[in-house]
């Protein structure tokens, strides 16, 4: 009797353990190394307020409640996604628009009394609603196609926010020139792209770097491992970026100190590689989201300049990155 009754609570264990979800992390052991530079484009959820102008000597949309950093998502209680849109109510208006925006997560509403010249409304308001510009891809996962690029997130200049992502794309891109860094102004790749040769679409824009699906072909021939935590070690390593055209090259760093209690800056790291310094004098904007390689394994990417010293930069542990892409 008594073993009978410990094989069904054995077996109601066992189905309890079985019915636990496992988190368990999806991402590849072995995944591709970018260091290609690529366009990026990202679109807003809405339309963003980037700045406010006089119109007849009045800021008539400061004075309407209205400002840097606000996202515009209807006009006339009409949902506009885009600047296309929200041009299209203004001009369909008697003159007065009811405008709903988002600041801080929080919905409000004004009403913009509009300047009318030359046949058409003035509002007061600068907006965008896409940010393009260029970084590094980092990864592409070879099973899952997913793909993180730059390391951080992409923020919009005008307000110093992040930029909430809609829909993005990554593309073909290719560096013409380097202006390089100098103690206390952060050079850039200079580059052309070519926004109609799209390589993958862009779903997410973290503090962990950009990510989405790639659509183009992959080359699985070289695939490095991804490194334990514990298999990164302070010392010499190396990072992938491009300086000319689309010519992926490897670069020396001496890595100086890690930290593991934290999403980013993770890797503090110093440019030693002779022709990157007399290249670029160091870090340079465009080179965010560059693989970091350690005993052909790749550890992370980089992330920030230290403007004070562009030979020294920071970078953000691969697992963290590949973390991100799955949630």
């Amino acid at each position: 009797m008594f073993f009978k009754k410990f094989k069904k609570a054995t077996l109601i264990i066992l189905l309890t353990l079985i019915s636990i979800p496992i988190n368990a992390l999806a991402y590849s052991d072995y995944i591709i190394a970018g260091g290609q530079n690529i366009g990026i484009e990202i679109k807003a959820k809405g339309v963003i307020v980037v700045g406010t102008y006089k119109v007849n000597n009045e800021n008539i949309a400061y004075d309407s409640g209205i400002r840097v950093g606000d996202v515009i998502v209807s006009i006339d209680n009409q949902k506009v996604a885009n600047v296309d849109e929200m041009v299209k109510r203004i001009n369909e208006s008697d003159g007065t628009v009811k405008i709903g925006y988002i600041r801080n997560d929080i919905s409000k509403y004004t009403d913009l009394k509009l300047y009318k010249e030359n046949n058409s409304y003035k509002t007061g308001i600068y907006v965008k609603d896409s940010i393009t510009g260029i970084g590094t891809l980092t990864f592409i996962d070879p099973n899952t196609k997913l793909f993180g690029a730059l390391g951080h997130e992409i923020i919009e200049k005008n307000t110093g926010k992040p930029l909430e992502t809609k829909e993005g794309t990554i593309f073909d891109s290719e560096v013409i020139s380097i202006t390089p860094s100098t103690n206390g102004t952060a050079g850039e790749k200079n580059a052309k792209y070519y926004i109609d040769r799209i390589n993958g679409n862009i779903f997410e824009n973290t503090t962990q770097g950009i990510f989405g699906t790639y659509s183009s072909a992959i080359d699985k021939n070289k695939l490095y491992k991804v490194a334990e935590f514990n298999e990164i070690k302070k010392g010499e390593a190396k990072i992938l970026t491009v300086l000319n055209g689309t010519d992926v090259k490897e670069y020396t760093i001496d890595i100086t100190k890690l930290t593991d209690n934290q999403k980013v800056k993770n890797i503090t790291f110093n440019i030693t590689d002779p022709e990157l310094l007399q290249k670029t004098g160091g870090i340079v904007q465009g080179m965010s989201g560059s693989p970091i390689i350690q005993n052909d394994k790749i550890i992370g990417a980089v992330t920030h300049v230290v403007l004070d010293d562009p030979t020294k930069g920071y970078g953000i542990f691969i697992r963290n990155m590949l973390e991100e892409a799955e949630n």
